[in-house]
């Protein structure tokens, strides 16, 4: 699999690691589902709010667990070679064993008062859950080494074994009569089960990437982020615990079920895209269409959710649940249901903004969601007149912290996107010769054949570097070959995008402009005129990455030999007096531009040009043209390239 994604846009990626992680956790989720009902039904109100409450405290501890997969996964995904990532994991799990333990100590230490807080029977259930806590965040560790090294499949597989047993020793023990602290000794050996069946391969001797002492930065940002997100997604049932009447309680346990319905499918996602953007060195990561693919998934699954929850009719969740869990009124279980769902979809977008900052630097919006959950408790505190109040309480502070989230992260981005303008000092570059869309991808493959994503299809040379544009089928497996890697970029495109060959001078230079990814943001400081971007390089090239500056002398001794062959440079625009973005040549053109003396004479320009341009993303980013190009992702999973390739070749 880790080969496979390589190959792949990262936007893609994380749509193919999502759909794996959420088959995984869809079916986790309705086992644990499964679960809530069957506790639920045969416990009543009562002691299914015991069982919950109790086993939040664990969800509690989970901030701790979490925050050792997360970096795991970081630390795993950053590392090329196999004992790297083996020796990066090996380092935090000892830690991640210490801090368990001391958990598993501290429950112990402080059950009386617990049980009290709580109102729990008996200090018996504290005592079961502090054995599960002891193999709770070592579990994230192993499940962190999983995550890094794209091993998604098993990652799922070890979520559905979580619930598998769950459930069924649940159901197992309360019917030999061990009720609630039954359901307690399953929950901890289902986290038992699943730590000791992740069983990474030795590690080497090699010395760790980043020992766990040496982390604390990391450390410190995962334990603040997932602190708040622990709070913010438990500590409501905590507290209408200690508020409400046992039965209420119980009620409120049950609507809390949903919201983690809606965030493990969430999460599923987020934990698809955080090692393959970690993993990710250069332009790929700093894109806005990554986080865009992740937050429209998470909005079209929550969403999905919430309005199936508020459709369904009260008497099914009483037939499910049992009689105890009608509630009359207005405001019956599947408003409750609904509105806790919108309340917990709108905080995992927040959630995917954060975690994408954290996969690539410290995110101090951790902190910001951090103090959100205090004012949460707070707030609940305050306002606790009805469960619908305390639902409410949430949904307002979600909404705001989203907003203080998300403003900053867009005033980041977007203050980087390209603005069309028209330029009417400008002249009107000349057309050389129209070209056939066919011509386009047979030069642009021709360019891009070295890529190791066609290194399979190395039998195809004579056919890549000898075209025959005549031949119908011949441009239909060119086509379907350069989508194996570029389908995404090039269905993008308008389709009434033509394509011309220009007479590209120097004093047209002013008007073409890079597509502001990773390094030339860096170099462009925003502004991504091509010339303010050659300036940049030749001022500052002590501060630039040195494989880019290595790429980019390669080509200036390639632009030096007449010999050599360079591919054109494509460009896209509105029309020929109209700014032009390049899609394709990015490093060649700036190459020639610093080449002393200017070498732009060596490259060939060709144009895609359409009065609907500005609707496409690679021209102009806005949230307008990220929510099409996310749409348009999603339609590109179920298509695939690689069969429409082998039939086209099985054909001729």
């Amino acid at each position: 699999m880790p080969d496979t994604l390589s190959q792949r846009p990262l936007p893609a990626r994380i749509v193919s690691a999502s759909f794996v992680l959420l088959s995984g956790s869809g079916l986790a989720t309705a086992i644990n589902f499964s679960y809530n009902i069957a506790v639920a039904r045969f416990l009543g109100p009562k002691g299914f709010g015991h069982a919950t409450a109790v086993y939040t405290l664990l969800t509690f501890l989970s901030a701790v667990t979490l925050s050792f997969q997360i970096i795991s996964a970081k630390v795993v995904a950053q590392q090329d070679s196999l004992e790297g990532k083996r020796s990066g994991y090996l380092s935090f799990h000892r830690g991640a064993w210490m801090c368990g333990i001391c958990a598993a100590l501290l429950l112990l230490l402080f059950q009386r008062n617990i049980t009290a807080y709580l109102h729990l029977p008996g200090q018996n259930l504290v005592v079961l859950l502090s054995v599960g806590a002891a193999f709770y965040v070592p579990l994230g560790s192993r499940r962190g080494y999983l995550q890094g090294a794209y091993g998604f499949r098993r990652l799922a597989a070890s979520l559905v074994l979580e619930g598998a047993v769950r459930f069924g020793g649940s159901l197992l023990l309360i019917l030999l009569g061990l009720g609630v602290e039954g359901v307690i000794v399953a929950n901890s050996l289902a986290i038992a089960v699943a730590y000791l069946a992740i069983v990474p391969k030795a590690g080497s001797t090699a010395e760790s990437p980043l020992q766990f002492p040496q982390a604390s930065r990391e450390i410190l940002q995962a334990i603040v982020f997932f602190s708040g997100q622990v709070l913010i997604n438990n500590a409501d049932i905590v507290l209408v615990k200690h508020f409400f009447l046992p039965r209420a309680a119980g009620l409120y346990a049950a609507v809390a079920m949903v919201g983690r319905v809606v965030f493990a499918f969430s999460w599923a996602v987020v934990n698809g895209m955080f090692p393959l953007v970690a993993g990710t060195r250069g332009e790929e990561r700093r894109d806005l269409r990554v986080v865009a693919t992740a937050l429209l998934l998470v909005l079209s699954i929550g969403s999905a959710i919430a309005i199936v929850l508020r459709l369904v009719p009260a008497e099914v969740w009483t037939l499910c649940l049992g009689d105890r869990f009608d509630i009359s009124g207005k405001y019956g279980l599947p408003y409750l249901l609904a509105l806790y769902a919108v309340t917990t979809v709108i905080y995992c977008l927040s959630a995917v903004l954060i975690a994408y900052e954290m996969s690539y630097k410290i995110a101090n919006t951790s902190w910001v969601q951090l103090i959100f959950s205090a004012i949460v408790i707070a707030g609940i505190c305050r306002f606790h007149t009805s469960l619908r109040q305390v639902i409410l309480v949430q949904l307002v502070l979600m909404l705001a912290l989203l907003v203080c989230v998300a403003i900053p992260f867009l005033a980041s981005y977007l203050s980087d996107a390209i603005e069309v303008q028209g330029t009417e000092s400008l002249g009107r570059i000349r057309r050389i010769r129209r070209l056939s869309e066919d011509e386009v991808i047979a030069r642009f493959l021709r360019t891009d054949f070295h890529h190791p994503a066609f290194a399979p299809y190395q039998s195809l040379d004579s056919m890549v570097n000898g075209p025959n544009l005549k031949d119908p089928a011949e441009n239909e497996k060119r086509r379907a070959l350069l989508f194996i890697r570029h389908s995404a970029l090039w269905n993008e495109l308008p389709p009434d995008t033509e394509w011309y060959e220009l007479d590209i001078k120097e004093e047209d230079l002013c008007r073409i402009r890079v597509f502001p990814r990773a390094q030339w943001r860096k170099i462009a400081c925003g502004d991504f005129s091509i010339i303010t971007v050659g300036e940049g390089i030749q001022r500052r090239r002590h501060a630039i990455d040195r494989a880019f500056l290595k790429k980019i002398d390669e080509l200036r001794d390639q632009l030096q030999r007449d010999d050599v062959e360079l591919g054109p440079v494509l460009l896209i625009g509105m029309g020929e007096t109209e700014p032009l973005t390049i899609l394709d040549g990015n490093h060649r053109l700036v190459a020639a531009m610093v080449t002393k003396p200017n070498r732009m004479h060596r490259l060939h320009f060709i144009a895609g040009l359409s009065p609907s341009m500005n609707e496409c993303c690679w021209y102009n980013t806005n949230l307008t043209t990220l929510f099409h190009y996310g749409r348009n992702v999603m339609k590109e999973v179920v298509r695939r390239p690689k069969v429409d390739l082998a039939r086209l070749l099985n054909d001729s």
